[in-house]
């Protein structure tokens, strides 16, 4: 027990250290009592702990997430889940969650928060599961959640949430599950959700959502549900692009007031649920046939004329068909069931009123688990007594009833079984009359792709118990029921049978772990059973110990005191911090007074790179005007210098939050000193006084290869040039990745950070992202990958190195495959929404590559661009083992000159005087008149038309 105290109020003083602090800088009623709420269930580790997962290995013998050894106000930045589910707590989330920079899971849903979602969550780059459903948030939703790139699942939904759906969530390049539905959100779906390309649901039911449907959508490779029931898109139609969704599952537009013909979606082959009702769809409905997994097609409450489809006949695991309300006419054909052959959980439900069916086409005899409606419909008028009796009534029939065998409960004695103690008999025990306590789950399919449940129970607690590593028994649904489209169930879960009637409970570790699959999101994706909610995993009778209640009734006078003295120990500390502050900020100043006199005592010589003064690189660019101004960046502004010696130099000042330690900024200068290549920027010098830092390099006065790819550059680039550079380019990085000595990686290569010298030579530059490749370990083995934060440029950043932080030299390769992408195309990485990788990729794989191509490059040889293009996308493959290495992409780009055919140099004067005499222009410089023999292919032919632009920096 001592031992309990002891950890309880070590967690309590570390954890109320920040919490206190963050509540003395805020005024927020609201956001006070949330800090609150969150501290009581934060100081009592006992009873909540259980929901988290420690990741860093700080201690061995604690279930926590704060590395114990490091007791302060630091302890925080150490937290990796945040799981606070189901606890009735109230107030608002704080912002100072967003300094949570270590999370992965942000956890809490079914609670009563009020108040706006604080814009600083999207600070935690590292999450990867933000839950907030079930609260009752409100406001709009912030566009700097769009930060979020590690994010996987994002659920708001059931929540009071309005305004539009931020364009910037289509940075979220790794979600897979966009959860919004059931709140208030207003305006357009922004196309630009097209860019996100992992996403498997998207579920934006019950909003207010206005606007077309954005024919983009279709773009997703791998949606698998699609639901924006109760919206109003008024007087759109849906766009039949809709029916290019591969791998799409269901398919839900109920009352969207949507206008306009069904879509042919027979291409898909998985679809399984197709509902459009409720809305003012016209014409007939198309005959192609659907998918053979279809269970549910609803088209009722529209304006369909025609007949039933014959294709309607072959669906072999259809269970609803639902056409009332419509305009339909003709036959009611019986083959639709007689084609059929039911199981006995099978049910088949045909609603057919209020059309204009005037007649039974064959044999009207439908098996028992058949429903048939015919009311409202002429036939329903004829003398036929049979039809009307039978069909015409108002009966609704068809109840959805899962029915249980309950025989081992009847021959097992009553009172062998302590009812009043949570206990019972396990249903489908192994041994009989085998006695035990289940735990109780509240469950719930969000988008099921199936209107009947029954034939699909068993393949359910298959896919359930399989996921729990439980066996099938141990499994039981004890009810459910419809809710809107929702399936809600609730569960009872047996531990294993033994025997010798031992064990009649779960162990709290076997608790632990299957709530923890649970709240971890763990259960393998089913795309027929759709996405799941976990509403409320209840422990009661003998579970109870669970929540260790009493035991933190036990520890309530230590937690207080804990409290007491951590409020103290704050006040110290926030006493500390303010003279602290005003320490600094003297030091400050007097480290710029001193920072010349400090930097020239440093004893540093670099052979060949100059120490300039900062009275030099004043002179040199006019007191740093704005008229020298040449671009700017992260790291800081670019100036164009021109030196005493008449020298033109490109000078990088640092910004004051971008200044280096002494020792950090000369070691970084020592290694740029010794990267000498023809396809590298070289560093002249560097200036580091009066608390400045800045790199001196070559002035490179052709700028760089965005610009020139830019559709506002007044002159253009032809294919041969584009070919050169790139292969400039590969050899720089080449030179970086081999012959450096270590060899270093790049990490930020994109188009604007190749520059191009007088004759168009392409030089690699701006280091300032770079990393030593690994060297070897102590074992003497060479380590393949760098772990290292994510550094580089959205669009060009390796998806591995992404998702891993593991940076190899095949992470530059993608980057520079990237790069190859715009120099065919003129797009940008990230245009509108659209990734090019992926853009060039679907025109590839359609046969529609040319239409992508640059129209300014003018006139090229097919063979060479199609060889081009497959080199660039084979860099960037998702998979680096599967990327060329740097060496086989030089090569490769040199064959492809190789094969360039030679011509007369016949070339315009913008192109071919950037050449010098040593250049092989009769190879290379081709001008836009260059006319090629039919084989050739002239992009200017083949543009679609939209072609993206681009703006330089």
């Amino acid at each position: 027990m001592m031992e309990w105290r002891v950890r309880g109020c070590v967690f309590a003083i570390s954890f109320s250290c920040f919490l206190l602090l963050a509540m003395a800088q805020i005024t927020a009623p609201s956001e006070v009592n949330a800090l609150r709420a969150v501290k009581r269930s934060l100081l009592d580790p006992m009873n909540h702990l259980k929901n988290w997962k420690k990741r860093d290995p700080c201690t061995s013998n604690w279930t926590g997430v704060l590395c114990f050894d490091k007791i302060g106000t630091d302890a925080y930045l150490h937290i990796r889940e945040l799981q606070l589910l189901n606890m009735n707590l109230s107030g608002s989330l704080a912002p100072e969650l967003g300094q949570l920079t270590q999370l992965l899971i942000l956890d809490f849903m079914w609670n009563n928060l009020t108040g706006s979602i604080p814009k600083e969550i999207g600070n935690i780059s590292s999450l990867k599961l933000l839950l907030l459903n079930g609260n009752k948030f409100s406001g709009s939703l912030p566009d700097e959640l769009g930060y979020l790139s590690s994010l996987n699942r994002f659920q708001v939904d059931l929540n009071k949430l309005s305004g539009p759906i931020p364009k910037s969530f289509s940075n979220l390049n790794s979600l897979r599950h966009l959860h919004m539905n059931n709140n208030s959100i207003s305006g357009q779906i922004p196309s630009e959700l097209s860019n996100l390309s992992s996403l498997l649901h998207l579920l934006l039911d019950n909003n207010n959502l206005s606007g077309s449907l954005p024919p983009e959508l279709s773009n997703f490779p791998d949606l698998r549900i699609l639901q924006l029931d109760n919206n109003n898109f008024s007087e759109a139609e849906i766009p039949s692009s809709y029916g290019k969704l591969s791998r799409l599952v269901k398919l839900s537009l109920r009352n969207c007031s949507l206008h306009g013909a069904v879509p042919d979606l027979s291409s898909i082959a998985n679809l399984s649920y197709i509902d459009l009702s409720q809305n003012q769809l016209t014409g007939s409905i198309p005959s192609n046939k659907l998918s053979n997994n279809m269970t549910t097609i609803d088209l009722s409450n529209n304006h369909l004329n025609g007949s039933i489809p014959e294709s309607f006949s072959d669906l072999p695991s259809l269970q609803k068909l639902s056409l009332q309300n419509n305009l339909l006419i003709g036959s009611v054909p019986t083959n639709i069931w007689q084609n059929m052959s039911f199981s006995g959980t099978a049910r088949l439900l045909l609603d057919l009123r209020n059309n204009s069916f005037s007649n039974i086409l064959g044999d009207l005899n439908p098996p028992a688990n058949v429903t048939l409606r015919l009311q409202g419909n002429p036939i329903c008028s004829n003398a036929n007594s049979k039809i009307t009796r039978k069909f015409c009534g108002s009966d609704a029939g068809g109840g959805d009833i899962l029915e249980k065998s309950t025989d081992s409960n009847l021959t097992c004695p009553i009172q062998a079984c302590p009812v009043d103690n949570y206990f019972e008999y396990v249903p489908s025990s192994p041994v009989p009359c085998f006695c035990a306590s289940p735990l109780r789950i509240g469950y719930r399919l969000k988008s099921p792709s199936f209107s009947y449940f029954p034939p699909y129970a068993d393949l359910f607690e298959m896919y359930v118990t399989c996921s729990l590593n439980l066996d099938r028994y141990q499994l039981s649904i004890e009810s459910y029921a419809w809710e809107e489209r929702r399936l809600r169930m609730y569960l009872k879960l047996f531990p294993m049978v033994s025997n010798d009637h031992s064990s009649r409970l779960f162990n709290k570790s076997e608790i632990l772990r299957i709530r923890g699959i649970y709240t971890s999101w763990q259960f393998p994706p089913s795309d027929f059973f759709g996405p799941y909610e976990l509403l409320n995993f209840t422990l009661l009778g003998p579970y109870s110990y669970v929540n260790l209640e009493t035991q933190g009734k036990s520890i309530s006078k230590g937690t207080l005191i804990a409290v007491i003295l951590a409020a103290i120990a704050c006040a110290a500390i926030i006493s500390a911090v303010a003279t602290l502050l005003i320490a600094r900020r003297l030091a400050r100043y007097q480290h710029t007074l001193s920072r010349k006199r400090l930097s020239s005592k440093l004893p540093i010589k670099i052979d060949g790179v100059k120490s300039f003064t900062f009275k030099e690189m004043a002179l040199a660019t006019q007191d740093f005007n704005s008229s020298s101004l040449v671009g700017q960046g992260g790291y800081g502004k670019v100036y164009k210098g021109i030196l005493s010696d008449s020298s033109v130099v490109a000078i990088k000042r640092a910004r004051e939050g971008s200044l280096q330690g002494e020792k950090e900024f000369l070691t970084e200068i020592e290694m740029l000193s010794r990267l000498h290549h023809k396809n590298l920027v070289s560093l002249v010098g560097y200036c580091d006084e009066e608390g400045e830092q800045m790199l001196v390099y070559e002035f490179m006065r052709n700028g760089t290869l965005q610009d020139w790819l830019s559709a506002k550059s007044k002159e253009s680039l032809n294919f041969g040039l584009r070919l050169h550079i790139a292969l400039g380019s590969a050899k720089g990085i080449l030179y970086l990745h081999t012959e450096a000595h270590p060899p270093v990686f790049h990490r930020d290569i994109k188009a604007s950070n190749i520059l191009l010298d007088p004759q168009l030579t392409a030089k690699v530059a701006d280091f300032g992202l770079s990393r030593l490749a690994p060297v070897l370990d102590d074992e003497g083995t060479l380590p393949n990958h760098i772990s290292t934060i994510v550094k580089g440029t959205p669009g060009y950043v390796d998806p591995e190195y992404f998702l891993t932080q593991k940076l190899t030299d095949k992470s530059d390769v993608y980057s520079l495959g990237v790069v190859f992408l715009e120099i065919l195309t003129g797009m940008q990485p990230i245009s509108r929404g659209k990734n090019i990788v992926r853009e060039v990729n679907l025109t590839r794989q359609s046969g529609t590559m040319f239409s992508l191509i640059d129209s300014r490059m003018g006139s090229y040889p097919s063979e060479c661009v199609e060889r081009f293009i497959d080199l660039a996308l084979r860099c960037c493959q998702d998979k680096p083992e599967v990327r060329p290495s740097m060496l086989d992409v030089v090569r490769d780009l040199e064959n492809i000159l190789k094969m360039m055919p030679e011509i007369e140099s016949g070339s315009s004067e913008s192109t071919s005087k950037f050449f010098d005499e040593s250049a092989s222009s009769s190879s290379l410089a081709y001008s836009s008149r260059d006319s090629y023999i039919s084989s050739y292919v002239s992009g200017s032919h083949l543009v679609s038309g939209v072609v993206p632009t681009i703006r330089p920096r």
